[in-house]
């Protein structure tokens, strides 16, 4: 598995997660819509179906992994901000093949694609001390 399918798969899944967010549609549904409408050529498909279901699957986990480290109520969260910590929470709790520092490489790199202008900082501090709290 190339690091460069894995991190088209991160794309993909920030996306499709940021959809259900805003949409609550079936996950099947909004998969199956996403390999069929977007470019997926060089996309670890099996990786971004782990991603999407699992985020989907343990939401209320993975909020209650990041949150303690917010600034602000989770519900004032920027959508896309909210689908980058769950993804990279979920790498960090679920994924134990994937090495810390590129699940927090990775996030900041989606944040800065996504999100607002200085909203990869917001993600690298807030990951930063979930790190913290999961080595403990």
């Amino acid at each position: 598995m190339k690091p460069s399918e894995r991190r088209k798969a991160r794309r993909l899944a920030t996306q499709a997660i940021y959809q259900w967010q805003i949409t609550q549609d079936n996950v099947a549904d909004i998969a199956q819509q996403f390999a069929l409408e977007q470019d997926t050529k060089g996309v670890d498909m099996e990786y971004f179906r782990d991603l999407l279901y699992g985020v989907s699957v343990h939401t209320k986990e993975l909020d209650g992994i990041y949150s303690p480290f917010l600034s602000r109520p989770i519900a004032d969260l920027d959508m896309v901000d909210k689908a980058v910590l769950r993804l990279a929470s979920y790498e960090l709790t679920r994924r134990e093949d994937v090495p810390y520092r590129v699940v927090i490489n990775e996030a900041i790199e989606l944040a800065k694609a996504f999100a607002a202008e200085e909203s990869h900082r917001f993600v690298n501090g807030v990951l930063d001390k979930v790190i913290k709290q999961l080595k403990k």
